[in-house]
């Protein structure tokens, strides 16, 4: 609204500066016109005067007349010059040569005449220019009695330059106010007009109203709204939105980069991640952000809160695995009862009691052996789940025999269980594909000052060149089933930060994550980084 050329208040005191200047340049032009119409008008019929006086003199027409008598002619013109106050009176004779002069080097060189009608017999006023000198001159021909023009007498006076025709300028109070009073109402319309085109025709009260309905709808909205310019500097930011993005009271006119953001962030707020229902997390947020961009202008983000929508949908992902879990033991429950049915109906009673001994015994020792080393439930459960879904995928899933886990708090079992179960199930991504006899999947859970989490898988391991990259949201090396996929590694770097832990990958024979959550520790660090 304000244009491009800084706040309208700045633009206001430069135009009505820019009037006040021109408006004095105006009346100082107008004086120095006036001041020069006048000096023409009233010098020049004194000027005439001066020269009608001297060439109607009758000592100046006998010198003229008689050659060898002219010695007089300086007396008449310099008693002239004084009464009258001219600059110079000339006498020249009928050729123009100039007789006698103020300036002795005028003498015996022709008489400046211009457009001058003396020496055609008639009286002239004019402005004649001679040695670098603007002056108004006065010329009448001094004419015999025999009517013929014997000499020239010419009454001068310097032109006042610019300053002067203002210190001279004539009095007229009135035609100044009325032409600067003209001038200025002309200056006050025009920047009446511009203001008006830069304010899109709204009244003062007007953009009032305007600006407070816009502050009403950017703090009373729900959705957090933020304005970058083409700078991506912030221009406005809504209290939802600093909350959802844990902004800084001063954030106006920073820049994006300048913030403490994670580069997921600062990727979709600059555009440099383009794209709707954008997801970025947050210091323990879920946050969808949509970026319009404004042509000249930048662009504008939106943004909600979606950590519950996330928390329902890990909790609704939660009771897939499970479902995915008692499918997949229903599905091995039925292929052993067919087993145990054909057995029964071959008669191969022996084979059967061994054959249902072994299923027994290897499930109760599984059992067994979480039971003894995990003492929280939650993730007891959650181990006991996994190994029927990995044992549907061909992949075994065992406990390393340093494993041990006393009972832990609820808030940490919660995070244990977070971590986990994501990073089991990337381990299980990792291995689909694969081929060979060897596919196994290892949890190592340990309890000291920290719950360390060590899954490791025999899969082909992980990049050197994506090692941190794979903890970024939306990273993801198989193809993307839904919106959300990618989320598994971050949510977990996220769940270990803000307990103020960490998590990293390495390689040995396969990929190798590594957690740490420390105990007792919570929303102590960024959950972003």
């Amino acid at each position: 609204m304000l244009g491009s050329r800084g706040p309208l208040s700045r633009q206001l005191l430069r135009w009505q500066l820019v009037i006040i200047f021109v408006l004095l340049a105006s009346i100082a032009v107008f004086s120095v016109t006036q001041s020069a119409a006048s000096f023409r008008a009233t010098e020049g019929r004194k000027l005439l005067s001066v020269a009608e006086d001297v060439a109607s003199t009758h000592g100046v027409r006998v010198a003229l007349a008689d050659p060898y008598g002219r010695d007089p002619l300086p007396t008449f013109a310099e008693s002239a010059r004084s009464l009258s106050g001219a600059d110079e009176v000339v006498i020249a004779d009928g050729r123009g040569i100039v007789l006698t002069s103020p300036d002795p080097s005028q003498r015996g060189r022709p008489l400046p005449l211009g457009e001058s009608t003396a020496l055609d017999g008639r009286a002239w006023i004019g402005e004649i220019t001679a040695d670098g000198v603007d002056s108004l001159v006065a010329q009448v021909p001094v004419i015999s009695r025999d009517a013929r023009i014997i000499g020239v007498v010419s009454a001068g006076r310097a032109t006042p330059d610019l300053l002067q025709g203002v210190r001279e300028a004539p009095e007229n109070p009135m035609a100044l106010l009325a032409f600067a009073t003209v001038l200025g109402v002309a200056g006050s319309v025009l920047l009446a007009r511009r203001v008006k085109r830069q304010t899109l025709g709204l009244e003062p009260q007007e953009i009032t109203r305007l600006v407070e309905h816009r502050e009403a709808l950017l703090h009373g909205v729900r959705e957090g709204v933020l304005g970058v310019d083409q700078q991506n500097r912030i221009t406005l930011v809504n209290d939802q939105a600093r909350t959802l993005l844990a902004l800084p009271e001063d954030c106006l006119g920073r820049d994006i980069d300048s913030l403490d953001l994670n580069d997921r962030a600062r990727d979709v707020l600059t555009g440099r991640t383009d794209g709707v229902d954008q997801i970025v997390l947050r210091r323990g947020r879920v946050v969808v952000l949509n970026r319009m961009p404004i042509s000249s202008v930048g662009a504008v983000v939106t943004m909600r809160d979606r950590t519950e929508l996330a928390d329902l949908q890990r909790e609704l992902e939660a009771h897939r695995d499970t479902t995915e879990t008692l499918r997949a033991q229903a599905h091995e429950f039925s292929n052993r009862l067919h087993t145990i049915a054909g057995l029964i109906e071959l008669g191969e009673h022996e084979e059967l009691a061994r054959y249902v001994d072994r299923v027994s015994h290897t499930r109760q020792q599984w059992q067994a052996e979480i039971s003894a080393r995990v003492h929280d439930p939650a993730t007891a459960a959650l181990l006991v789940a996994k190994a029927s879904l990995a044992a549907e995928k061909g992949v075994g899933l065992r406990l390393h025999e340093g494993s041990h886990l006393p009972t832990i708090d609820e808030q940490l079992s919660a995070d244990l269980v977070t971590v986990l179960g994501n990073l089991v199930d990337n381990a299980l991504d990792a291995l689909e594909g694969t081929t060979g006899a060897q596919r196994w999947v290892e949890v190592d859970v340990r309890h000291r000052d920290e719950v360390v989490v060590v899954v490791r898988d025999s899969g082909p391991g992980v990049a050197a060149e994506i090692v941190e990259e794979v903890f970024s949201h939306g990273f993801t090396t198989k193809a993307a089933r839904d919106g959300q996929r990618g989320l598994g590694l971050a949510l977990t770097r996220q769940t270990c930060h803000r307990r103020g832990g960490s998590v990293h990958v390495h390689n040995a024979h396969g990929a190798v994550f590594t957690a740490r959550l420390p105990v007792g520790a919570h929303e102590v660090g960024e959950a972003t980084r």
